[in-house]
This record gives C-alpha cells, sequence and structure tokens, in this order.
C-alpha cells in the first residue's frame, strides 16, 4: 500500500468554521521545504482561492483512496511556528471561545522580505555571556525577598509587591526599583542558560526596564518586541527570538507569546493596566496567557506591580500563586487631606496640601496628579447645569482651551452658536478642570515657578531636580530624578464616581503608582477622599484591599469570582446560543445569565447578555460558546454570487470581559 506525506495546516482565517487542521498532500517539490511552523498558501475549495496558513504537523497517510489538496507553495524556509507556541495559542483561543488563527496573528509578526533574507545571510547569534560580579549583584537585589531566587529556579508562580521607591542605574538614569527587580530577577535566569520574557503595558515601562537590564546584561542579550516597532524591526527581533540561544525579551501584551528559547521565567508588571488586555479577538489577557504558558513550560512565572489585582489575589488566596513579601516593608508617607473650614466651599487643594507644596518647591520638584487631560474636559449649561450635548452626534462637549469654542469629543465638530436643548441658554460653564487649567490656575497661585504639563498630548518622561510643577494626568506622570518632593493626588472623587466595577482598584493602582515616584521622606498627598480605598492607600496595605473585594464579589458572583462571557449579535443568533449553552451545561442556569438587553449598534438591532460561570465549567462553557458561534456563522454565510449582499457574523462572543456592564 502506498504512502504519502501530510501536512496538516492552520489556516490563517478570521472565519471561525476554519479553526481547525486541514490536511494537504506534500507534493515531492516541496517534501524539504514543508516542515513544521513554516508559512505556506493552500487551495481553499469551498471559496475557490490561495488562502495563507501554517504547517503544524508533518505525517504519513496510508489512505490514499481519500483526496487530498495538494500544498501550493512554502512561503519561507523560516520555521515562525514552534509547536509550543502553537499549542498555546490553540489553549488561549479554546479558553476564550476564540480561533487559535486570531492569537497567533497578534503573536507572530507579518513577514518581511529584506529582514529575513539578512537574517539568513548572517551567522547564528551566540549565546550571550553574562558577567559574574553583574549577576552577584542581581542576586543581591534579590535578596530583598527572601526565598526568590530558589522559586524562580524552580518554576513557581510568585506575586511580589513592588518596592515603592526610586533608584537610579549604572549610567545615572532613574527608574522605579520594581524595574531593577525585575532586571535583576531576567538575569539570575540568563545566567542559567534560560530566557526570560518580560512584559509591561507601554514604553514608558520597557524604557524603564531595558536601561535596568543594561546594569546586569550585555546589550547583545536584550530583544525588544512590541507592536510599536517598524515592520522590519519586529520581524528581525521576532527571528532573534526563534534562534537557539537564550535572551531577555521585553515588550508590551503580545510579548507574552514570545516563542524564546529554553523560557525560564516570564513577568508581568502591573497586571491592572487595561492595556494589558488584549482588545482584539479573542481578547485574551496578558496575565490568562502567561498562567497558560506556565502550565505548558514550566517556567517560572512573576506577577510584580506596587497594588494587587483581585484577580492575582484570588490565585494567592487558592495556593495557585504563591506571596513573598520583602525583608523590609517599605511605604511612602500619605496624607488623607479634607478641605478644612477656612479653604471655601468647591476649594479643590486644601491649605495643608497648598503649604506642603509651597514647602517643597523650595527643595524640588512637585507633582499634581488629576484626572483629565485638557483645559475644560466638562462643559454644563451655565442657567440649568444640563451636560453640554453636541447637536450632531449628542457627545459631551469640551473647551480645548480659554475661550475657545467648545467641541464635541465624539465626533470633532465645533460647537458655533451652542444652546441649551433643555432651557435654550446660549452661556456654558467649566464643570471640571483638566491637566492645562489646573497648569494655569497653579501658575497664577505660585509665580514665579516651573509649571510642566504632561498628559497624552505633553508627553514628558523625566525631568530634572530643580522646583516645578508638574501637572499630570494619572499614568502620565514623569520620573522626576532623585524623586518629586511632594505629591497631590486630585480628583480622586471624581475618579471613583466612574461607572466601573473596579474602579477602586484602579484608583488605588493610579495613585499607588504616583507615590512611588516621591523622594525618601515626602509626603503624598490624597485630597478629598475617604473609604477602603484612601485607608489602603494610607496604609500601604492593597493586597488587603484586594481580599476585601474578593470578599464583597463573592456572594454577588461578580468577577474574578466567577467568569463572565459577553454574547452580542442579533436577539435570535443570542436567544439560540443561550438556549445551546444551557442544554449542553444545565449548571449555567438562568440566575447566571444577565439579559439579553438592547445596545446601540451601526449593524443595526442588537442585543447583549452577559453569563457568568465557575472556574470549573470554564472548558465546556467555552466550548459550547464557540460552537455556538461557527453555528451562527454557518447560517449567516454569505450568498454566492457577485451581487450577493455582505452578510455580518450575528453572534460576537468575548469571555472574561474587562469592563461588566450591560
Amino acid at each position: 500500500m502506498s504512502r504519502r506525506r501530510v501536512a496538516r495546516v492552520l489556516l490563517d482565517s478570521p472565519v471561525p468554521q476554519l479553526d481547525r487542521l486541514f490536511d494537504y498532500e506534500i507534493p515531492d517539490s516541496l517534501a524539504e521545504a514543508a516542515i513544521p511552523g513554516v508559512r505556506v498558501r493552500v487551495p481553499l475549495r469551498s471559496a475557490g482561492r490561495m488562502i495563507d496558513g501554517y504547517i503544524v504537523e508533518v505525517d504519513e497517510s496510508s489512505d490514499s483512496d481519500r483526496p487530498l489538496s495538494e500544498l501550493e507553495e512554502v512561503v519561507s524556509p523560516i520555521a515562525v511556528l514552534p509547536n509550543t507556541l502553537y499549542t498555546l495559542a490553540r489553549r488561549a483561543a479554546d479558553r476564550a471561545a476564540g480561533s487559535a488563527s486570531d492569537v497567533l496573528r497578534v503573536a507572530v509578526p507579518k513577514r518581511m522580505v529584506r529582514a529575513e533574507k539578512a537574517w539568513l545571510a548572517a551567522d547564528p547569534p551566540a549565546f550571550p555571556q553574562c558577567d559574574l560580579d553583574a549577576i552577584g549583584r542581581a542576586r543581591a537585589v534579590l535578596d530583598e525577598f527572601p526565598g526568590a531566587t530558589a522559586a524562580i529556579s524552580e518554576g513557581n508562580r510568585l506575586a511580589i509587591d513592588a518596592p515603592p521607591r526610586l533608584t537610579s542605574t549604572n549610567d545615572g538614569a532613574h527608574v522605579g526599583a520594581w524595574a531593577h527587580v525585575i532586571a535583576a530577577s531576567a538575569a539570575v535566569t540568563l545566567a542559567t542558560g534560560r530566557s526570560a520574557i518580560i512584559v509591561v503595558p507601554d514604553h514608558r515601562d520597557r524604557a524603564q526596564v531595558t536601561a535596568a537590564l543594561a546594569d546586569f546584561l550585555p546589550a547583545d542579550a536584550i530583544v525588544r518586541d512590541d507592536a510599536a516597532q517598524s515592520g522590519p524591526a519586529r520581524y528581525a527581533a521576532y527571528l532573534r527570538v526563534l534562534a537557539k540561544a537564550p535572551c531577555v525579551v521585553v515588550g508590551t501584551r503580545s510579548t507574552v507569546y514570545s516563542p524564546a528559547a529554553r523560557t525560564g521565567l516570564v513577568i508581568i508588571w502591573d497586571d491592572g493596566d487595561p492595556l494589558l488586555s488584549e482588545p482584539l479577538s479573542p481578547g485574551v489577557h496578558a496575565r490568562d496567557a502567561a498562567l497558560l504558558r506556565q502550565e505548558i513550560e514550566g517556567s517560572a512565572l512573576l506577577f510584580i506591580g506596587h497594588t494587587r489585582t483581585s484577580d492575582v489575589e484570588r490565585l494567592v488566596a487558592v495556593g495557585w500563586v504563591r506571596e513573598i513579601a520583602a525583608r523590609r516593608r517599605q511605604s511612602p508617607r500619605v496624607v488623607l487631606a479634607a478641605a478644612n473650614d477656612g479653604d471655601g466651599r468647591g476649594a479643590r487643594i486644601p491649605s495643608s496640601a497648598y503649604r506642603a507644596a509651597r514647602e517643597a518647591l523650595a527643595l524640588g520638584p512637585v507633582l499634581v496628579q488629576v484626572s483629565r487631560p485638557g483645559y475644560a474636559p466638562t462643559l454644563v449649561c451655565s442657567d440649568c447645569r444640563k451636560p453640554a450635548r453636541c447637536r450632531h452626534c449628542a457627545g459631551p462637549l469640551h473647551a480645548r482651551r480659554p475661550k475657545a469654542a467648545p467641541e464635541c469629543t465624539w465626533c470633532g465638530r465645533t460647537a458655533n452658536n451652542w444652546t441649551c436643548a433643555n432651557c435654550d441658554s446660549d452661556r456654558l460653564r467649566m464643570a471640571s478642570a483638566g491637566s492645562e487649567r489646573t497648569a494655569d490656575e497653579l501658575g497664577r497661585a505660585f509665580p514665579g515657578v516651573r509649571v510642566v504639563v504632561a498628559d497624552g498630548e505633553h508627553p514628558v518622561t523625566h525631568l530634572d531636580d530643580r522646583p516645578a510643577l508638574v501637572i499630570a494626568t494619572r499614568g502620565a506622570e514623569p520620573i522626576a530624578a532623585g524623586g518629586y518632593r511632594a505629591i497631590l493626588l486630585l480628583d480622586g472623587e471624581r475618579m471613583l464616581l466612574a461607572e466601573d466595577l473596579r474602579i477602586g482598584e484602579s484608583a488605588l493602582r493610579w495613585w499607588s503608582n504616583a507615590a512611588a515616584l516621591a523622594a525618601p521622606g515626602a509626603s503624598v498627598h490624597l485630597v478629598g477622599v475617604v473609604g477602603p480605598v484612601a485607608r489602603a492607600l494610607a496604609t500601604w496595605t492593597q493586597p488587603a484591599y484586594a481580599r476585601a473585594e474578593l470578599e464583597d464579589r463573592g456572594p454577588l458572583r461578580m468577577p474574578p469570582t466567577v467568569r463572565v462571557a459577553s454574547l452580542e449579535g442579533e436577539l435570535a443568533a443570542v436567544t439560540d446560543a443561550l438556549q445551546s449553552l444551557h442544554d449542553t451545561v444545565p449548571a449555567v442556569d438562568s440566575p447566571a445569565v444577565l439579559g439579553p438587553v438592547p445596545i446601540e449598534s451601526e449593524d443595526g438591532p442588537r442585543v447583549r447578555a452577559l453569563v457568568r460561570f465557575d472556574y470549573n465549567l470554564g472548558s465546556a462553557v467555552t466550548a459550547a460558546l464557540r460552537a455556538a458561534v461557527i453555528a451562527a456563522a454557518m447560517r449567516a454565510r454569505k450568498p454566492r454570487g457577485p451581487r450577493a449582499p455582505r452578510v455580518r457574523n450575528t453572534l460576537k462572543v468575548r469571555v472574561d470581559v474587562p469592563d461588566l456592564q450591560l
């Protein structure tokens, strides 16, 4: 009986029913090039066209009677999809009721021919040479956390609270002490011949980690890998990671999939940052992907941050993640500042905080954190106090500059000759102060003092130690040389009014990250906030706050005590999916479902429903939801013919939604 070689191919397609391996016969002309992991082009009979894909497996088949299409082309000789990466993508997609090809579209950069040719022509990278003295200094940094070095070498899952202070690198740059802890962990791992993966939310964090890594490792051992790079640069970095020589990979959320050789450690910094939540389908959070990767590869996993998310605290509570405390507890000096009787009604900054800022300005820079950028982020009618809305799209109006015409934050139109829809008044009032208006007001209150605005439109990453008032939005605070001599956290009460289940966690994270920029002994003033969040900041007990959040959410069956899936689409598709889910997984009963309720959509009438389910039902629920998505896609298949109307998917599913709203 004749045998033939068969390639099992994963198609690069967003169509849910194509999310499986397809068998293709390998012709003799491609016998040597068709190896697992390479990019290929194959015919797709149902569509009558060619499609890209990856060879996942190569096998021999004795079933010669089964007709198989042949591989059309091997696009590249480089195996860009190692088996470990495919396994991780498959597990992540199944957990999120999504497609493996969607995960790989995030993980594997597009092919760049010139970068590939240059890589093939160059010699393979050598194993990095670690300096023994530098590795000794790295171990000394980790000694601050007893048992951390041994736990990393044993492949444990760890949670560490970052030291809330600044430190300086060998070349004089100032970075957070957390960056030194991360760099030391990666250096110790690389010294054992294993790679380390470091995942951070944005370019600011990446720059700090890279500067800290330079204290312990040579430049050729550090690889940058994130979507902000140019196409050729990112593809070249990806090819370097595929090499046998271990390295330290630093990047943003997609870096969690980086297929580094012999991965020994994955580090997630500040996992509560929403930037680590993947917005593209299937929306797998970097934290969840890292947990899956640790299970598959047996590498160590480290969660580190100034605060503890309730997700990580749940893992600590069930014993899945081990908490390691610092040898010496450190915390900034936090003052809960309330308005005094003499401050006047509506005073934004209490007199005590004013005095602290004035005294600190004699020594160096002072940080003032505000909630919003711009001049007046919110405008209201001066007569009836109703929010000012755009007459075209009903979006909120704001003012970019003093005395400027208001603009819509949604459509960007200028609202000339605006009148209130409620009372016909044409007078506007500023209801809030953004970074620029705060800078204007404080500039008048402290004449002669340098004022620096740091927000999305005015990015500032570092500052010298000269006196200055730094007005920054949350997350955009620059690093001041030696730290800030005082920090004022404004608009806290406004931040906590946001309609978000996790707003307490988020606010605590914003304030803690800012407080960690203070100079030793400097005061941090939280203005106008009381309650559990304020106490957690003042006592620097963020893990205790996360535990209390878990206790409160448990009886209400709110995440992360349970998992939540969101179903969006036409009413019939959502109803059918919910019924199929109940039939398949009876434990998901009616009380576990919220909705469906109508939602606004450009695709016509749509509804949304939320499904809550326990972690032990995860595999069954996601499999049922994925089957429902495929069934809906098959029903909505595009009719044949050149003039056939386009048919959109009637059902969209996202598991572990980051923002729980109906």
